[in-house]
């Protein structure tokens, strides 16, 4: 159940009228009132005798009887409560009783406060009801509507255990401002798949992941095509900015300018501020990465995205919140940079994880940032290094970092649900729903080439990787050498030894460095973690080039065996 309280209005006539009237997105079917301040109140819907006029001048009858001077400049109240489309339709007498509860935990009209305010409320569509209420009491007194939203959000958790509905998730003030009816509109007008202030909160936070600099910043969001405003102190400081599509435009055909802040929270010029203040003291580099240069490719720079994503868990998993939610908060980064920079087979779905996570990565533990600097230097370097095409190593180490980032974002789940926060658990399980299909498209042709490769390993060869395996991860031995990924991993063995590596010994590190039970493909797993520690090259088609389409379908399909998903999962 889902209420929104809407902006305060001026005409009570004219909102009748849209609520009685046949409708301008959705079609107003019946609308008729299921509940109000006094039972006897007219219902255009239902009496034909009775007037939207009449209506509106009961409602305002408080309103007009102060003086002008005390009114209120807006006394229009209007409150919608939405059910979801898998839950039950209400009745009438269930929805006029969820109507007089929502007024009451309002503020609106309490019957065991005494004088209240007049309100009705009208119901014109199965799933849905609109309280409009004016807001002077019958003894002339103004109501108490001071934190309203807030109480109509508990009172409607309240009522969807109450009747069996979908229950949602609390929240706890810091989501980002939703939009507003009359953006969604504009966008369905427009065919936008986003409103233009979800996709400027896209693009601003993309430009943001790994900036270092306000000069950096800036210059990404003129490359992206924003328009800018900044907005300055006397003395040239600068304090804040806004930004707006150059398409989107009002009335008047000037552009729609938002600032930062009504973005997200954490997009306003001060809280930006914080990613790059923080003292390179505490910047921290994992135990197996190389000294920091530069990356030269696209694929250098989704491997150390993926070692840095490697390290990132270990502070998830164990380290104080401050120190967590900086990670968090810098894992959006790395998906921000990733979506931007991926290839068109995960594009879509990158860009929907990361869109996802944007919830997920803000709650009210504040970020102890500078601990986050090995994520925060993996986004820059993703961008830095620029798209990928999605071939070859582009392609093998996209997959790479991806299921890296998987283990990020479960690790961030578990501790957003550790501390209750029940929106970003939720966020960033949605996240890593995408993750998979994102993964599915990255992993299929390189582990194909190798899932062919070990196919052809001879026997001898075969029954030593076989040995190593039971020999360094025993008690996850047997459910390997089931998976369709084994062939992977036992390629990935040989290259290892073939380069100089004791592959037992790199296999336990490999599993023994994070849990391997939640994953539905463990093979997977080991072998990017092998690919990465030991340096080998992600992807190993070259002397297969010409077999590609066969050897990714022959891999697909040995994932896809009866009792196996496809895909490498972690529950959450």
């Amino acid at each position: 159940m889902i209420p929104r309280i809407q902006k305060r209005g001026q005409r009570t006539i004219g909102l009748l009228y849209y609520l009685y009237g046949p409708g301008k997105v959705e079609e107003h079917t019946d609308p008729h009132l299921v509940a109000s301040w006094d039972h006897n109140a007219p219902d255009p819907g239902r009496d034909a005798a009775a007037t939207l006029k009449q209506l509106q001048q009961l409602l305002d009858q408080p309103v007009e009887n102060i003086d002008q001077a005390k009114r209120p400049n807006k006394h229009v109240w209007h409150l919608s409560v939405r059910n979801g489309a898998e839950d039950r339709v209400l009745t009438d007498e269930e929805w006029g009783d969820v109507a007089r509860r929502m007024v009451a935990a309002a503020g609106i009209d309490d019957p065991e406060q005494g004088a209240g305010c007049r309100w009705a409320a009208v119901r014109h569509a199965d799933d849905h009801i609109h309280i409009v209420a004016t807001l002077v009491r019958e003894d002339g007194y103004k109501p108490d509507l001071d934190h309203d939203a807030a109480r109509v959000q508990a009172q409607a958790r309240a009522l969807e255990a109450e009747l069996g509905l979908r229950r949602l998730n609390k929240g706890d003030g810091t989501a980002a401002k939703r939009p507003t009816r009359a953006e969604r509109h504009k966008a369905e007008r427009q065919g936008r798949e986003h409103t233009a202030r979800e996709e400027l909160r896209e693009t601003v936070r993309q430009a943001v992941a790994g900036a270092q600099s306000e000069g950096e910043f800036f210059d990404r969001l003129a490359a992206a095509g924003l328009l800018i405003r900044k907005r300055a102190a006397p003395s040239g400081d600068l304090l804040g900015y806004k930004v707006a599509l150059p398409d989107d435009r009002n009335k008047d055909n000037e552009p729609v300018f938002y600032p930062g802040a009504r973005l997200a929270p954490d997009l306003s010029l001060p809280r930006i501020r914080e990613r790059w203040s923080a003292g390179a003291h505490h910047q921290h580099v994992a135990p197996d990465a190389p000294h920091h240069t530069a990356p030269k490719s696209p694929s250098s720079a989704r491997r150390r995205a993926a070692s840095a994503a490697w390290t990132a868990v270990m502070f998830i998993e164990h380290g104080d919140d401050a120190v967590v939610s900086a990670h968090v908060a810098a894992a959006g980064e790395v998906l921000d940079a990733l979506a931007k920079t991926s290839p068109a087979s995960t594009r879509r779905d990158l860009r929907d994880a990361a869109f996802a996570f944007e919830r997920a990565s803000r709650s009210h533990i504040r970020a102890e940032r500078g601990r986050d600097r090995g994520l925060r230097q993996a986004a820059r370097d993703l961008v830095h290094s620029g798209p990928a095409l999605g071939r070859g190593e582009d392609g093998a180490t996209t997959a790479m970092a991806i299921d890296m980032l998987f283990f990020v974002i479960t690790a961030a789940v578990h501790w957003h649900a550790k501390k209750g926060h029940a929106q970003q658990a939720a966020a960033a399980r949605q996240a890593a729903e995408h993750l998979r299909l994102a993964y599915q498209a990255a992993a299929a042709q390189p582990l194909g080439v190798l899932y062919q490769r070990g196919r052809r390993l001879g026997r001898p060869v075969v029954q030593r990787q076989t040995a190593v395996l039971r020999a360094a991860v025993p008690a996850l031995a047997e459910r390997v050498l089931t998976e369709p990924g084994w062939y992977a991993l036992a390629a990935t063995l040989a290259d290892a030894e073939a380069a100089g590596h004791a592959p037992a010994a790199l296999l336990a590190h490999a599993a023994g460095r994070r849990e391997l039970d939640t994953a539905d493909s463990v093979s997977d797993v080991l072998v990017w973690r092998l690919r990465r520690t030991a340096g080998l090259p992600a992807d190993t088609s070259d002397e297969l080039a010409d077999a590609h389409a066969p050897q990714s379908s022959a891999y697909r399909a040995g994932q896809r065996a009866p009792g196996r998903s496809g895909r490498r999962r972690g529950r959450p």
